[in-house]
């Protein structure tokens, strides 16, 4: 396919446009690529963490190399980005995209692949990690692009971790109130935006689980502690602030508001860490780490004679 032909396209009502489509070439102009310069700047700077959102890279260019904060500019920097990447002067996976969802068959080419795909699941044996902890935590991230960087962090100590739009879901409340009569305590560690919004994702959370919790029957105790982002950070990290939205008309008591993605990268996951550490005890952590592996290798002597079986013609 020639490159105009990949530059441009056709709308539903079948219009040209051009819109960019597919791969395509590009050259932009010198102001661009000082822009792209900057940004590949701050993807070397966050390599440990991508991919990033778009959104994070836009506050990472406010606070260390004086981009303007207006939705222009972050319209601006997302269609650039959008451009670089169809172009491969930046990776596409560097950046994180949301909203698509991909569900594919499971098939295999004969028993034997499957009996090595279990080994490699039994290599991979994990029991639950928060076994004899004195309370369970769970993330609750109100920006869904987030969440991988969190559960990066999280995984290794059987912590889950939830976009907060998530338990906006009436059957995701309801289960987790459930989950209570199963264990003594739980931790809902929120990091979402300091505003109006954030503010109300988080209250009414808290009180629509307690609520159910209580209506079931169910006396686990349960807590929720805004971990991110909070008013001594806002200070501390100097994070870049606007005020209120006059269309949000929800009670917050404060003049200034600020978006999670304001704080790096490296930053959100030394808070993140720091609260994990402050809250797991970490014999009780060793212990489950050194049955799992007893368990996975117990597993891989009862598998490894299955690929020796005669399996008949397949």
């Amino acid at each position: 396919m020639s490159a105009s032909v990949q530059r441009h396209g056709v709308d539903l009502k079948g219009r040209s446009t051009t819109r960019v489509r597919g791969l395509a070439p590009w050259q932009p102009q010198q102001v661009t690529r000082e822009l792209l310069a900057v940004v590949q700047s701050v993807l070397v700077e966050y390599a440990e963490y991508l991919p990033i959102m778009i959104r994070q890279i836009f506050y990472r260019l406010i606070g260390a190399h004086g981009y303007p904060k207006s939705e222009r500019a972050y319209k601006n920097l997302g269609e650039k980005l959008n451009r670089a990447r169809r172009a491969g002067i930046i990776p596409f996976n560097s950046v994180r995209d949301d909203g698509i969802t991909l569900v594919e068959p499971l098939a295999w080419d004969g028993p034997e692949e499957l009996v090595r795909t279990f080994l490699v699941h039994a290599d991979q044996f994990r029991l639950d990690r928060q076994i004899g902890q004195l309370r369970r935590l769970i993330f609750a991230v109100e920006a869904a692009g987030m969440v991988p960087q969190i559960e990066r962090i999280a995984d290794p100590y059987g912590i889950s971790v939830q976009s907060a739009g998530g338990f906006d879901s009436l059957t995701c409340k309801h289960d987790l109130a459930l989950k209570l009569g199963e264990w003594p305590a739980v931790e809902i560690l929120h990091i979402g935006d300091y505003d109006p919004s954030g503010a109300h994702i988080f209250s009414s959370l808290a009180e629509d689980v307690q609520a159910l919790a209580r209506d079931l029957g169910e006396a686990g105790k349960l807590m929720f502690s805004r971990l991110v982002v909070t008013r001594p950070q806002i200070d501390e990290l100097r994070l870049p602030t606007a005020p209120p939205k006059e269309t949000d008309r929800r009670s917050f008591n404060d003049t200034e508001t600020v978006q999670a993605e304001a704080i790096p990268p490296d930053v959100l996951a030394r808070i993140v860490q720091n609260a994990i550490d402050q809250r797991v005890n970490s014999d009780i952590h060793r212990d489950v780490l050194e049955r799992e592996t007893c368990i996975r290798q117990q597993l891989g002597e009862k598998l490894i004679p299955l690929l020796d079986e005669p399996w008949g013609d397949t």
